[in-house]
């Protein structure tokens, strides 16, 4: 007599049940951690963002104050949400074609630009140069802006920006103002050096919430616009694949497809009348019952089977009293009473009652609905 020396189920779960409940806890742990930081953004300038370079905390200064701030990562967002009461945020403006960015700011009654560079100034506002980069630090205003007059010294710097008739303020070690805003048709434009008042470590100094304030929150809504490179609308140059496609392929295609159909149709099977098969065995009726009837029993669908025989009786009923094929509840109750002389209530408990809970049941069921029948077929 041999001893099979192989481990089976029982050893292999024992061995395993340990290993497999760590890593169950793990991954319950992970998902729990994960539910409980809640959806959280992360980026430059997010206002979901609680990072140090986030502005989660001015965006919810601004809601406090009752400004509605909507985000819109694409331009297509941005364009749907601005209108003449929002003030627009570009946070990186330098990835925004120039002439998608004039549209934006021609629909927007004023408009906030940060950082943007040289390209974008030549592009949309020609009559703006970058002077220099400057230290990011505290500045006094000296300007007029009331938004600057209103927050007083703030940290500001980055890059400085010149243009003749735009009102500068802050100014940097070159001269240039790390914040300049020019008058538009309907608004104001301003531009910001760098993004450093409106994050989450810097709001609370100095002016900085002031300032943030008195540019961002002048109108009921704000559309806080984050470009991003993965945009489709930004990029002027991209194709779909359809446009990528050589236009011999179109026509190789073409052939092939005439070619494969032509083939199809010489190698397709000649379709004639149907052909009759007789059946290997004749099964009876009675058997084919009784088959389903077993079935029904060891499913224990005592219920499935009494609304089946429902079913049928209703359609024989139907047939025998001259009722259409898709006459309702009431009429067939109605009929069957009236031909049989049953009180209404009784026909609808045999036709439409409780569903069956058991074989007894079934077979009691069976007999009302057969008594019903022969009931309704006297003349």
């Amino acid at each position: 007599m041999s001893t099979s020396v192989s481990p089976d189920l029982r050893r292999i779960w024992r061995g395993a049940r340990v290993p497999l409940a760590l890593v169950l806890l793990i991954f319950a742990a992970g998902a729990l951690l994960l539910l409980g930081r809640g959806e959280q953004t992360h980026g430059a300038l997010e206002p979901g963002s609680y990072e140090p370079g986030g502005a989660h905390a001015l965006a919810k200064l601004l809601r406090d104050h009752g400004v509605d701030v909507r985000t819109a990562h694409t331009m297509a967002e941005a364009d749907d949400e601005l209108g003449e009461d929002a003030t627009l945020l570009v946070t990186q403006p330098d990835l925004v074609p120039a002439k998608r960015l004039d549209a934006l700011r021609e629909h927007a009654a004023d408009v906030v630009m940060v950082t943007p560079g040289a390209p974008t100034l030549h592009d949309s506002l020609p009559l703006v140069h970058p002077v220099g980069q400057n230290d990011v630090g505290r500045l006094s205003p000296q300007c007029t802006v009331a938004a600057a007059v209103a927050a007083g010294d703030v940290t500001l710097g980055g890059i400085g920006y010149a243009s003749p008739g735009a009102r500068s303020c802050y100014p940097g070690e070159d001269g240039g103002g790390t914040l300049l805003q020019l008058a538009d048709a309907g608004g104001t434009t301003t531009l910001l050096g760098t993004s450093a008042p409106l994050t989450n470590d810097r709001l609370a100094q100095d002016g900085n919430a002031a300032l943030a304030l008195h540019l961002l929150g002048q109108h009921p809504k704000l559309v806080w616009y984050l470009p991003s490179t993965t945009d489709p609308g930004l990029d002027d140059t991209r194709k779909s694949i359809f446009e990528l496609i050589p236009d011999g392929w179109y026509y190789g295609a073409a052939q092939a497809f005439i070619a494969v159909a032509l083939l199809a149709l010489w190698r397709a099977r000649r379709l004639g009348p149907v052909v009759t098969e007789p059946l290997p065995i004749v099964v009876r009726a009675a058997e084919t019952a009784e088959g389903r009837a077993r079935l029904y029993r060891r499913a224990k669908a005592a219920d499935h089977a009494g609304e089946t025989l429902r079913e049928a009786a209703r359609t024989r009923l139907r047939t025998t009293l001259g009722l259409p094929r898709d006459a309702d509840a009431a009429a067939l109750v109605t009929a069957v009473a009236t031909r049989t002389g049953r009180a209404a209530n009784d026909v609808g408990a045999v036709l439409y009652g409780p569903p069956v809970t058991d074989d007894v049941a079934l077979v009691r069921l069976a007999g009302e609905l057969d008594r019903v029948e022969r009931e309704a077929g006297r003349t």
